[in-house]
């Protein structure tokens, strides 16, 4: 129970800590991981929003909080990739669908960034697919469900 309840926050820390690293750096680090670059179909492959700093911040918040509970730098920072390469993946899937940047995209918002990083724990740490499955769903609701919480405290830019 103590390994998905972490687990669960390194999801939160991956998807948070770029929110804060953007608030806290403004425009420093916020280099596009697309480069600005459109796909065939003229839109952009990521878009603005996914930047290097979002994944560095992302990957070392993980790292960090991997270390300090025990299950280590590297399988935080690799577990903290995952998560936001999900993400982009949600990203890259909503261009391609017409969405525009922010566009509500119930579960492929949240399901990528959860399970990705659950197939490396699963193979990494003894973590049950019950437990895994447990964890993509928590924070698959919770974020669904805060969002706009977090939206009306101002930390998100978006409701959803």
């Amino acid at each position: 129970m103590i390994l998905a309840l972490e687990l669960f926050v390194m999801l939160v820390l991956a998807n948070g800590a770029p929110v804060v690293a953007r608030n806290l750096c403004g425009r420093v680090w916020s280099t596009p991981i697309d480069g600005g670059r459109r796909w065939r179909d003229g839109q952009p492959v990521l878009g603005k929003s996914k930047t290097w700093r979002g994944l560095v911040s992302g990957m070392l918040s993980c790292g960090l909080f991997a270390m300090v509970t025990g299950l280590g730098f590297v399988f935080g920072c690799l577990f903290g990739a995952l998560g936001l390469i999900g993400d982009m993946i949600s990203s890259f899937v909503k261009r391609r669908r017409g969405l525009v940047p922010s566009a509500r995209a119930l579960l492929l918002d949240q399901v990528p960034e959860a399970a990705l990083p659950m197939l490396l724990a699963l193979f990494w740490l003894p973590l049950g697919l019950w437990s895994a499955l447990a964890v993509v769903v928590a924070f698959t609701l919770s974020n669904i469900l805060l969002s706009p919480l977090l939206y009306r405290l101002g930390i998100r830019r978006q409701p959803h």
